[in-house]
């Protein structure tokens, strides 16, 4: 047979340092780490970045100090993530309680999220911080140009119809030249009032498109030009100065859309009006007061022209913000919290369809772009690595649960003032009386009347057991067995133990003996005599007889007993507690006052 050696001292040590419980211990302390400082960071930027005027200078306290805001974010999240890990750790503990757990889980969830949204900020300002920013402004510039483009493509119109209505104009005079008759009157052929009249329209609509296009359609035109040359990178070598430049490049692109709108939308009606007064002119029947041309068809073109020319131009500028730094971290923060759900749905589509499709909008119409996820998803990585090793590795031992030391302290005095009261009394004899049945412990002890009266010392004995009954009963320590409820069909305690009393040993073996020896064809055996008297089942009421016959009582004392049930606290019984630690402890010295109880 191969000898098998124990590990050496080197091998101990190293599977010690590198254990599987040791290597847990060190992967949650580093997903503490990173938890702690992302929320830490996220935390922090969000309050500066929220801010109208930032500032380091924290709140007074008493007597003048003050602590910064640095110092009070620091304390806030290491003593809230401490407290998410240690709820999570209660949450799988060993032995603990339902009622415990659906408290302890509920608040490490609500941590989680804390932890989750200002860890969000902090990893998708560092992933998409300075992308988003860009993105931003570009689409800022794009809506700009697009806006300028629809207002430039509507002057187009406008100028197509003016040329439109010269064309007319000039048709109409030349065959007022050559033919008469297109003023709405009878008029021969030749250069005569009504062809001056209709040069006179001709003119006015032309110096009209002229002026149109040299103050309104150039100068649109040149915004334009000037917009699409405005799309350069921002500059600044830190945060703060890239941040100022944003906020002046965006307020420079607004500034010129907004121009743009304005000299249109002024233009556009001082435009409409005077072509209106034209098409007035030209509306003027024959005959009637102001004749000059009646063209009824150069007036419907020209009030065409008007209505396309006052038309508003309307600006929808998407919101471009600077999403790096502080400011980005409140950004996203904000966005998270605001499109929670949003951001759920988005994610649970991201990764069912391994990253291919978002599927998600903020509520100002945003689209969920992949980066966002991948924030979030780091962020959640690490909350789920630490649930995930919680599991894995939860404490193994139960909450240490001890009484209180008032209740001790009193459960103490009155044991040793029994032990006091009764003659050749010990701590020990006091034990004596305690036993164990059917996941339940007990105090035994003989009736008070049921004891000899000529025998003094086992009278003072019984006496010192029944008050410390008492005391130990006022101190809800020990109870007596409950009554049943007839109306219930329940059973009382005292009556099922007796019953027990009445049946068969479950582990009487005599029937087992005696088929084994007819099947193998023997004869009872000496030492097997005993095996044919079947035996009775000894319940508590047997047990609590044989313990008073340990304890040294007399058969009288021991024909009549009251049995009390010791109490169960939160899964321990104080009163045995006690009595098993009272020798490490030295509080087996008798001392002290009588205990106040009812019996006493």
């Amino acid at each position: 047979m191969a000898e098998t050696r124990a590990p050496s001292l080197i091998a101990r040590t190293i599977d010690y340092i590198l254990g599987r419980n040791t290597l847990i211990g060190i992967a949650s302390f580093m997903l503490l780490i990173i938890s702690g400082y992302a929320t830490w960071h996220g935390m922090r930027d969000f309050i500066i970045g929220v801010a109208a005027q930032p500032t380091s200078q924290g709140p007074m306290l008493p007597g003048g100090m003050s602590v910064s805001n640095d110092v009070l974010v620091i304390a806030v999240v290491v003593a809230l993530t401490f407290l998410m890990w240690l709820m999570l750790r209660e949450t799988f503990g060993a032995r603990r309680h339902l009622r415990e757990r659906l408290i302890t889980f509920p608040l490490y969830v609500f941590l989680a999220v804390w932890s989750i949204g200002f860890g969000y900020g902090f990893w998708w300002s560092l992933i998409s911080g300075e992308e988003a920013t860009r993105t931003g402004l570009a689409g800022l510039q794009e809506d700009a140009r697009d806006a300028s483009a629809v207002i430039s493509a509507r002057l187009d119109a406008v100028r197509g119809q003016l040329d439109s209505v010269v064309s007319w104009s000039e048709s109409q005079m030349s065959r007022e030249e050559t033919s008469g008759g297109s003023c709405g009157t009878p008029s021969g052929a030749g250069r005569g009032p009504l062809y001056n009249a209709r040069r006179g329209v001709r003119d006015s609509i032309t110096t009209l498109r002229d002026g149109m296009t040299r103050s309104w359609l150039e100068p649109v035109r040149a915004d334009i030009e000037q917009l699409k040359q405005s799309a350069a990178g921002l500059g600044g070598s830190t945060v703060e100065e890239r941040q100022r430049a944003f906020e002046a490049k965006a307020s420079d692109i607004r500034g010129r859309a907004r121009n743009i709108a304005a000299r249109s939308n002024q233009l556009g009606k001082s435009t409409a009006a005077e072509m209106r007064a034209l098409a007035g002119a030209v509306a003027v029947a024959p005959g009637a007061q102001g004749f000059s041309c009646y063209d009824p068809t150069l007036a419907e073109r020209l009030r065409q022209a008007a209505g396309q020319a006052e038309q508003p131009a309307e600006l929808k500028l998407r919101e471009a913000v600077f999403n790096e730094g502080p400011a980005g971290v409140a950004n996203a923060v904000k966005n998270l919290w605001r499109n929670i759900g949003a951001y759920s749905a988005s994610l649970a589509t991201y990764v069912f369809t391994g990253g291919r499709e978002t599927g998600g909008r903020t509520d100002t119409g945003e689209p969920i772009t992949g980066r966002d996820l991948i924030a979030l998803l780091a962020t959640i990585g690490i909350d789920l690595g630490l649930l995930a090793l919680a599991i894995v590795n939860p404490p193994r031992e139960p909450p240490s649960i001890r009484p209180s030391g008032a209740l001790t302290r009193q459960i103490n005095d009155a044991i040793n003032t029994a032990v006091v009261r009764a003659p050749n009394a010990s701590r020990e004899w006091v034990r004596r009386h305690f036993i164990h049945h059917n996941k339940a412990s007990y105090f035994v002890i003989p009736n008070l009347y049921s004891c000899d009266p000529k025998n003094e010392d086992e009278s003072a004995k019984a006496l010192a057991m029944n008050q410390l009954a008492g005391v130990l009963s006022d101190l809800d320590l020990v109870r007596w067995p409950k009554r049943g409820r007839w109306w219930l069909f329940q059973k009382s305690e005292l009556a099922e133990l007796k019953r027990e009393e009445t049946l068969g040993s479950d582990t009487d073996l005599t029937e087992i003996r005696k088929k084994w020896r007819e099947e193998k064809g023997l004869d009872a055996k000496p030492e097997d005599a005993h095996g044919d008297r079947p035996i009775r089942n000894h319940g508590l009421f047997s047990k609590a007889e044989r313990a008073l016959e340990i304890a040294g009582w007399s058969e009288r004392a021991r024909n009549d007993i009251e049995i009390f049930r010791l109490v169960d606290t939160e899964g321990l019984t104080p009163l045995l507690m006690v009595l098993n630690d009272a020798d490490r402890t030295g509080a087996g010295t008798p001392a002290g006052p009588v205990p106040q109880g009812r019996a006493a």
